[in-house]
């Protein structure tokens, strides 16, 4: 009975930690749209919010690493080309994309992550896809289509600048997912995500370097606040509780709870931006989040593919 007691203790606190870390990661596109009202540009606030992250993250690899044997060259080499595609590319092309579009549609866009994984597995390597997967798929693109002819009506052209910028995130997040479950399984999820960070934060720093006059560096107070809040609490923090979301409830479950997160991006969009709601933002998400339930209900998924449905690149 006690052990009974236990189990049920631990699942709810899996539970709670999966919901929490999709709420987290949902709050990275509010964060950045109000530090954009500070006349901000992309690759300056993307280069506090890394340079905030950076720290934790090589804390977090060190840990992972405890007692492990050192990365080869070629596994070095690996995480490097993972945390360029899956860390650095796909958050850039998210900050620069949120200057054109609405918090909504870019979690929706980003959403679609594991429907993208499942079509690379089918491009690249020879995976079947069956007629459930089929008709999520084409579900979720539907009701983002939905949103993003909603956006444009109201918006002006630049949604579609916005909504390719977005999409393009989630391209490169998904090739990330799609190369790295071999190893995943032969590292852990924890040191690769650690490791893979690491390299996007140094990246996104060196950026700035290149680009803008160090002078740039001094923003707002607000900004940098906001991006202490956004480089913890919305980046290192969810992928914590994601990952001990799916030690104590499984992946399955971590990656359905994950479903919150474009609800609360609306939520949080209405507001705190102000952003419009309507019956189509509605239809759309219900669309959208439709699809990914399909997907996570066909199979068991991997811990990597509960981070696909989070939407988590270094977000």
């Amino acid at each position: 009975m006690t052990t009974m007691a236990g189990t049920a203790s631990r699942s709810r606190a899996g539970l709670a930690l999966a919901i929490a870390g999709s709420i987290a990661f949902s709050g990275k596109a509010i964060i950045i749209k109000v530090a954009y009202r500070y006349g901000v540009d992309a690759v300056t606030l993307i280069m506090w919010r890394m340079l905030v992250a950076l720290a934790p993250f090589l804390a977090l690899t060190w840990w992972a690493g405890r007692g492990k044997p050192k990365l080869s060259w070629r596994d070095r080499a690996a995480i490097a080309g993972l945390g360029v595609t899956g860390y650095y590319l796909a958050s850039f092309l998210d900050f620069l994309g949120l200057q054109y579009i609405t918090a909504s549609l870019e979690r929706l866009i980003l959403y679609l992550t594991p429907t993208l994984v499942l079509a690379f597995g089918v491009l690249l390597f020879g995976q079947r896809a069956s007629r459930r997967q089929i008709v999520a798929i084409a579900v979720g693109y539907a009701g983002m289509l939905v949103v993003f002819g909603q956006e444009l009506s109201f918006a002006g052209s630049h949604v579609v600048l916005g909504a390719v910028l977005v999409f393009g995130a989630a391209v490169s997040y998904s090739l990330y997912l799609s190369y790295s479950g071999t190893l995943v399984a032969r590292l852990g999820a924890l040191r690769i995500v650690g490791s893979a960070s690491v390299v996007a934060c140094v990246l996104c720093i060196a950026q700035f370097a290149i680009l803008r006059p160090l002078s740039t560096a001094h923003v707002a107070a607000p900004v940098i606040w906001l991006s202490v809040l956004n480089g913890t609490a919305c980046t290192v923090a969810p992928v914590l509780m994601v990952m001990m979301a799916i030690e104590r409830v499984g992946a399955s479950v971590a990656a359905q709870a994950g479903m919150l997160g474009p609800l609360s991006t609306i939520a949080m969009g209405a507001l705190v931006l102000g952003e419009p709601f309507s019956a189509w933002l509605a239809v759309g998400t219900v669309l959208v989040v439709g699809s990914v339930w399909l997907l996570a209900r066909r199979r068991r998924p991997a811990p990597i593919v509960a981070m696909a449905a989070h939407v988590a690149p270094a977000e």
